[in-house]
């Protein structure tokens, strides 16, 4: 069975990219033998990366995105990364409802898939849905983020090129400095850019971009500021041109270097999350077959001990 959906999911089968992303999200402990499957065939989708706070657009951005990619003649994969719902453990679909005029193109693929707590904006099961749809053929993915604000820095370790929407009027210069959004872009979006003060903020954003000394090195990226409004589709086409400027940026020759530290940042960042979530969940079911948590819980709320000794308590037997 497992050959069978590996075969179709090469095949570019909608049906079986979907139960395989599923068997990602139900049945994590099939997922490492799904991948080895199909990784030597990933590697030739463009990823993009979309993320900004609430309300900035990201939704209709990468809709209005998608359809001018579709006038290019690219296929297109998107994973929006909707807010984990606290009933089902599932996404709560918000975001696929706004791309509603693109599931009946037989050349785009959508998913919604729950952020589950993951504060970077994107969960494991989020990282090899994006494998499945690479190794589909794709021509491009798109990934939204959640939209959770100074916390989504987990794109950058995802995507190949990453793009930061901000919107006038909400501060959003002063923002990017405090949470270090601004560093995680490739490409920056002032999106809404109808709205009054859409010229200041992409004044100010030119100007914070000036200032990295990294923008002084003739041989980096120099990180544009675009300005977009989806609703009136302004700017779309303009963006659409600087991602692929930037995709041939990478593949340049010249540029060798430079994309192969950020592929090597991206490799190790995949690697870490794995180590990191066996180490976790293996030590967890250790943990949780050798002490009596009632036990434990009852001594702290009766001030009998404090969450620090409790959590000692536990850990003593990993570490004798």
């Amino acid at each position: 069975m497992m050959e069978e959906l590996v075969r179709e999911v090469l095949e570019g089968n909608k049906r079986a990219i979907a139960r395989a992303i599923t068997l990602i999200e139900n049945n994590p402990e099939k997922c490492p033998e799904f991948i080895k499957s199909i990784f030597s065939f990933t590697g030739n989708a463009f990823i993009i990366g979309v993320t900004g706070p609430p309300g900035s657009g990201k939704s209709t951005l990468v809709n209005s995105l998608s359809k001018e990619f579709r006038k290019r003649g690219k296929t297109i994969g998107i994973v929006a990364v909707d807010p984990t719902s606290p009933f089902s453990g599932g996404a709560l679909l918000g975001d696929r409802i706004r791309m509603d005029e693109l599931t009946s193109d037989p050349n785009v693929f959508i998913r919604s898939m729950g952020s589950r707590g993951s504060l970077g904006g994107l969960s494991r099961a989020t990282m090899d849905a994006i494998r499945v749809l690479d190794a589909s053929g794709f021509d491009l993915i798109l990934v939204e983020t959640v939209g959770a604000g100074q916390s989504e820095v987990d794109i950058v370790r995802v995507a190949n090129c990453s793009i930061v929407i901000g919107i006038p009027g909400t501060g959003d210069a002063v923002q990017a400095i405090k949470a270090g959004i601004l560093e995680i872009a490739d490409i920056y979006v002032v999106n809404k850019s109808d709205r009054p003060g859409a010229t200041e903020i992409v004044n100010e954003l030119q100007l914070l971009l000036s200032l990295d000394p990294k923008s002084k090195d003739p041989n980096r990226w120099k990180i544009p500021v675009i300005s977009t409004s989806s609703v009136k589709n302004i700017g779309i086409e303009p963006l659409a041109d600087m991602i692929f400027k930037y995709q041939s940026y990478l593949l340049d020759p010249k540029n060798t270097d430079y994309a192969l530290e950020q592929e090597m940042k991206r490799r190790k960042h995949e690697i870490l999350e794995i180590i990191k979530v066996e180490i976790f969940e293996n030590m967890l079911s250790s943990l949780m077959n050798r002490q009596k948590w009632e036990k434990i819980l009852l001594e702290v709320i009766q001030k009998k001990s404090d969450p620090y000794s409790a959590a000692n308590s536990i850990l003593d037997p990993l570490f004798r």
